[in-house]
């Protein structure tokens, strides 16, 4: 259980409003334990069916259109459909892939209430007492949600379809069966946040929209479906976050009761709670994001996580005839362009903040995959770069807009073959981009500068201390890295690692974080970054910021830092300069790709081998460095890419103790492998310095 310092930290994050509305929430909540069965009853009273079809107010996918004609449709998508039955075959046996588990077997008939990692099991108690914060009563409750979100029932239902095999359908009734004979109302883990909720009943319409034409949909299902998917609806609108959680949470909430409410439209009251979902969305993407279209989370993957609950509603609004406002669409085209712009340097986007791998639907081969949500952005803002970005029609957008979303994705604009990137600033997010190149070219070089603040609202849940850290990127691999996220709730010791200072490309001082952690998903005293000036040039350019988190030392000190990328000399400068008076502890750290090779030259040279490419890295000479490589012990030399993923890689830690101001240069050179082209070119070098 949490300390009663972290209780008193909590409260003092939350306005007064905010502290009345949880109390009320808790009393209310003691009276529910007690009116939970009769209210399921009630409501179950109030679903009233007739015999007939599954009246849906939308068609998510394609509506009731006959599964031969969907074959067709997808016979572009060959390859993709035979992956696509192999998945969902695996899916109907009961293994599913996520996180660090492949093709875990979940059992049969599975228990929706159980870590299949672990195999702790959640008590069935009444949700508001789980808690899922607990890992010893309750297991990692992130590997409970996950299952339970339902991404793999849309992967039967888009099986049935590309296929027509009934099978499929068939195991998306069963699958629902169980899940709702063994998850009452109210009750568990799977009731316990309503984000999950909502992401549930997303996956819900898009399964059972899917699985229509199959006709496998009795009466007493529908009934039983759309009591809980009314229960779900009212769930959520009774518990939206609000105040210092109302983050990504608010807007999946929202989301799921939007999209259900509109496609569930025989359930009571749906039109009501469809309504207020789309109000809080409307509301919601001006508010958590930037205007120029960044996320306020301060973390890349939750805003590829809200960007999709964002298009998923916009095109329900729209498909309805009740389309959001054009301001709506304008801010989510910012979005699509700023996530966009993330992945142009290299195969990797940058990993600052949070990641949980969490995702809405599972429309194409990989659902984390970026470009299938951009292709689809492409199309439907005809943008040029979100179309260079893509790179090609994917079926994930056939999924969203339609079957001549191939042909529209061919016709949209296309941008000119010898497109060079370009630096790039987010003024109002506080990330910036230093970049030189060809587009997609091995020569593009990508330098990610962050300079934004910790993270949103008070407690700022998914931000990380990573003040004026960087990324890098050459040859189109990583070279430079934010080591990722890891883990929520099982390892405490992995968790705060992963947040602090140390696992980011930045200044240590004094051993501890700019940022001050109070728990898990709360931080306290935090650092203020501050963009000084901002010079981009035609082959990269300069910019300048400054953080105050150590001003709250006994010996105050200010970190600023100076990153220069000069693209014809293919050379990056790094200047930190430390102000201060007394006598402090400086670490400077570096984290490298896991696919890096790096070798000590000599002195501060370090030679680092990746994608084909040499670069060479000199640091200060008043540092002492040392390579950390995989240490579990004082952890260090790790990147994860994914929940409860990590690999070993190498971090590079320059140590000096220093008396007043300081300054501290790097230098990154790099110089291209040479390649045999063909018999006239075998004995020509090629190679360039950065």
């Amino acid at each position: 259980m949490p300390s009663l310092t972290w209780y008193a930290r909590r409260l003092r994050a939350m306005s007064p409003g905010e502290v009345l509305w949880r109390i009320r929430c808790a009393v209310r909540d003691g009276v529910d334990r007690y009116c939970f069965p009769m209210r399921t009853r009630l409501a179950w009273r109030r679903i009233q069916t007739n015999d007939g079809p599954l009246t849906p107010g939308f068609a998510a996918w394609r509506g009731a259109a006959p599964a031969r004609s969907e074959r067709e449709r997808l016979d572009g998508y060959s390859e993709s459909a035979r992956r696509l039955r192999s998945r969902a075959d695996a899916i109907a046996a009961g293994r599913l892939s996520f996180f660090d588990l492949a093709g875990h077997d979940l059992g049969e008939p599975i228990d929706w209430g159980r870590d299949p990692k672990s195999g702790k099991k959640a008590p069935l108690i009444y949700a508001p007492l789980v808690n899922y914060r607990d890992y010893e009563s309750a297991g990692d409750c992130k590997f409970v949600w996950e299952p339970n979100r339902h991404h793999q029932l849309v992967v039967l239902g888009r099986a049935y379809r590309a296929t027509g095999d009934v099978r499929y359908a068939h195991r998306v009734v069963e699958l629902l069966d169980s899940w709702m004979a063994q998850c009452p109302h109210g009750m568990g883990m799977n009731w316990r946040s309503a984000l999950e909720l909502g992401i549930r009943l997303i996956n819900w319409v898009w399964a059972i929209d899917l699985i229509l034409p199959a006709d496998v949909i009795t009466p007493a299902f529908k009934r039983r479906l759309l009591h809980n998917a009314y229960l779900h609806m009212w769930e959520i609108s009774r518990n939206y976050s609000r105040g210092s959680s109302a983050a990504n949470h608010l807007i999946g909430e929202a989301a799921g009761t939007f999209i259900a409410g509109r496609y569930f439209c025989e359930a009571p009251r749906a039109d009501c709670w469809a309504e207020r979902g789309g109000e809080i969305l409307c509301n919601a993407i001006l508010e958590q994001t930037c205007p120029d279209g960044g996320g306020r989370e301060q973390a890349l993957g939750y805003h590829f996580f809200i960007m999709q609950f964002f298009l998923l509603a916009g095109l329900t609004a729209r498909r309805t005839g009740r389309d959001f406002p054009a301001e709506y669409w304008e801010r989510l085209h910012r979005m699509f362009s700023f996530f966009g712009a993330m992945t142009e340097g290299g195969e990797q986007c940058p990993m600052f903040g949070d990641n949980d791998d969490g995702y809405v639907l599972d429309l194409d081969h990989d659902p984390h995959d970026p470009l299938p949500w951009l292709a689809t952005g492409a199309v439907l803002f005809d943008d040029a770069e979100l179309t260079a970005w893509a790179g090609a029609p994917h079926e994930a957008g056939v999924g969203l807009l339609g079957p001549d979303f191939t042909r529209a994705f061919e016709a949209a604009t296309k941008p000119p073959p010898d497109r060079q990137i370009s630096s790039r600033a987010w003024p109002e997010t506080g990330i910036y981009a230093l970049q030189t190149g060809g587009a997609g070219a091995d020569d593009r070089i990508s330098v990610v500068f962050d300079c934004g603040p910790l993270g949103f609202r008070s407690i700022a849940a998914h931000g990380h201390a990573d003040a004026l850290s960087i990324t890098l990127r050459a040859f189109g691999a990583d070279v430079l890295v934010d080591p990722g996220t890891y883990d929520y709730f099982t390892y405490p010791r992995w968790r705060e690692y992963f947040r602090s200072t140390r696992a980011h490309n930045t200044i240590v001082v004094d051993g501890v974080d700019q940022s001050e952690m109070c728990g898990g998903f709360l931080w306290g005293a935090r650092a203020e970054a501050t963009c000084l000036s901002w010079s981009p040039s035609a082959d990269g350019g300069r910019v300048s910021g400054e953080h105050d988190g150590y001003r709250r030392l006994d010996d105050p000190v200010v970190h600023r830092r100076t990153v220069a990328l000069l693209g014809e000399q293919r050379l990056l400068r790094i200047e930190d300069e430390l102000i201060a008076k007394g006598r402090h502890d400086y670490a400077f750290c570096l984290h490298f790709g896991e696919q890096c090779r790096v070798t000590h030259a000599g002195g501060g040279r370090y030679d680092v081998e990746v994608a084909g490419g040499r670069l060479t890295l000199v640091v200060d000479p008043l540092l002492t460095t040392d390579l950390q490589h995989g240490n579990e012990e004082i952890i260090g030399g790790w990147v994860s890419r994914g929940y409860h993923r990590k690999t070993a890689s190498t971090t590079l830690v320059g140590r000096c103790w220093a008396t007043g101001v300081v300054r501290l240069k790097t230098r990154i050179e790099a110089s291209r492998v040479p390649e045999r082209r063909d018999v006239e070119e075998a004995c020509e070098e090629i190679s360039w310095r950065i």
